[in-house]
């Protein structure tokens, strides 16, 4: 079965569907055949009408604009041809007594138009079945008449119901290319708007059953990546015999709440012949990029067929541990001063030199000043090497690792999103910084998610004493942050080993390697100096 459109339609034992049994007369016999007004959509299949009262086939030649014959071939009525905007133009029969008018348009925007590839019926033989025309526009307009190839549906085991061809007993001759003119008025002019359906037959399903989800499972979590796209998929089997489209929809649960379903945009169906008895059906509604208030909600696939339905519901949980980039961000304002080790320092070096002993006092000189403007350079420089070349973290630096493509408040986000751990490095400059405050709400903001497992202040010198003094005043979110966020301060009068207090402290916040929140790294007892 080729991959378009179609349509599986449970059919009912004649005489006991609609109009079936009851005398009916096709209303292409009621026409006036004297001027006929006819429509094709651009790309779709069309046959050129064929009048009813003639003894013989009408043949359609083309006239120019000044009513001139046109030098190509006439077109035999009932010719199959592909329509195209060429064709739009004034036809004349051989006998010169019948005009037709034929109006190539383009395929319309509206959410309601099928294109002619995805309109395939299957009707199942020895049972009844319904074609329904194609819609072209949101109206509701039933007035249609049927035609198979080019002659009108007039048999005893079929009928036309306000639009619908009922097939009352479905046999091998009605497999073919049906058309529908649906009948409009326009001033004083009637036009018909053709439009081809392919009907092949099926052998008769012996099953009858409501859809099966085969994915995903009910009560389900599915993992995601913020800041990424994510595709709902769900997938249902079907039998053939179901009387109108297998129809299978996403519906989003906000805040859990399965009273407030909200249905999901829905990407087109892909339908697979599985086995003869039985079809299946994948629908996918995408999201464009997962957010952390996605993480509240449920979402459901729902179906049904005449038989019952069925639906599932899943939730969505962030990716954890080995999915992440980054083990920490780190967010920090640039020092105006940047401060220079000593040479010959070096944190992985063994203690006991004469080059170590110098680099350690060098270091305590530093530490111990006052400038306030120093000590936080040094933290800067020593960060970085402590926690990627001595303690093997996976460091996040905004100015050094820019994400690619994405503007500033995207790539904050989702780096944040990536990360294991925020870590603020916080100075008279960071307050009163909009990038670095928008960094510290964000991860704020992502800790209230529990989309990020931690986040840790480290408080310089002048931090604390210029809170009062921030203009524009911090958002109230993040003044709140500040008072009871874990913290540690950097301080200016204890030399920068890894047995003084801070560094201690600071390993002692970082995730514990092995745990679901902690880091793949190895770890070991490190002395600066």
């Amino acid at each position: 079965m080729p991959t378009e459109y179609v349509l599986f339609l449970l059919i009912f034992p004649s005489l006991s569907v609609g109009c079936c049994g009851s005398q009916w007369e096709n209303k292409a016999h009621q026409r006036d055949t004297t001027h006929l007004h006819y429509r094709a959509v651009e790309g779709e299949t069309f046959t050129m009408p064929c009048i009813i009262s003639s003894n013989q086939k009408t043949k359609w030649l083309r006239t120019g604009q000044g009513g001139e014959e046109n030098k190509d071939p006439p077109y035999p009525c009932g010719t199959t041809i592909l329509a195209e905007r060429k064709l739009s133009a004034n036809y004349t029969d051989l006998t010169r007594k019948r005009i037709l008018v034929l109006e190539v348009v383009e395929k319309p925007t509206s959410r309601c138009f099928q294109p002619e590839k995805k309109r395939g019926v299957t009707v199942l033989l020895a049972v009844g079945g319904k074609l329904t025309c194609p819609d072209f526009t949101c109206s509701n307009n039933t007035d249609v008449t049927w035609y198979k190839d080019y002659i009108p549906v007039n048999t005893f085991d079929s009928c036309e119901e306000e639009g619908v061809l009922r097939l009352c007993q479905v046999r091998e001759a009605h497999q073919g290319l049906y058309f529908c003119d649906r009948r409009t008025r326009e001033g004083n002019v009637t036009w018909m708007l053709r439009r081809p359906v392919l009907v092949k037959v099926g052998p008769r399903s012996t099953q009858s059953y409501p859809p099966r989800i085969t994915y995903p499972v009910d009560n389900n979590m599915e993992e995601v990546e913020l800041g990424l796209p994510y595709n709902l998929t769900c997938e249902v089997f079907f039998p053939l015999e179901i009387e109108f489209f297998p129809k299978v929809v996403w519906y989003v649960n906000y805040n859990g709440n399965k009273e407030n379903m909200t249905l999901l945009p829905l990407e087109e169906p892909i339908k697979k012949r599985e086995i003869h008895e039985e079809i299946k059906i994948t629908q996918i509604s995408i999201i464009k990029e997962v957010t952390p208030q996605h993480l509240n909600h449920m979402y459901t696939c729902s179906t049904q067929n005449t038989d019952g339905s069925s639906s599932v519901t899943i939730k969505l949980k962030r990716k954890i541990k080995d999915e992440k980039q980054f083990d920490v961000f780190l967010s920090y304002v640039r020092s105006p001063s940047p401060v220079k080790m000593s040479e010959g320092f070096s944190l992985s070096s063994k203690s006991g030199s004469s080059k170590d002993v110098e680099a350690c006092q060098s270091t305590a000189d530093l530490l111990s000043t006052d400038d306030a403007e120093s000590t936080q350079g040094l933290l800067e420089m020593l960060l970085p090497q402590v926690l990627e070349d001595q303690w093997g973290y996976r460091l996040h630096l905004l100015d050094r690792d820019p994400l690619p493509g994405g503007a500033y408040t995207n790539d904050v986000v989702l780096a944040i999103a990536r990360s294991r751990m925020l870590i603020c490095v916080l100075s008279a400059d960071y307050l009163t910084s909009s990038n670095a405050v928008f960094e510290l709400e964000s991860g704020v903001q992502a800790l209230l998610q529990k989309s990020a497992p931690k986040l840790l202040l480290i408080w310089t010198s002048g931090a604390s004493g210029s809170l009062n003094q921030v203009d524009p005043p911090l958002p109230a979110l993040v003044q709140k942050a500040l008072r009871v966020l874990p913290s540690l301060t950097w301080s200016s009068s204890k030399p920068a080993t890894a047995e003084s207090k801070f560094w201690r402290s600071l390993r002692k916040a970082m995730p514990h390697a092995g745990s679901e929140t902690g880091f793949s790294h190895t770890a070991s007892s490190t002395k600066l100096c």
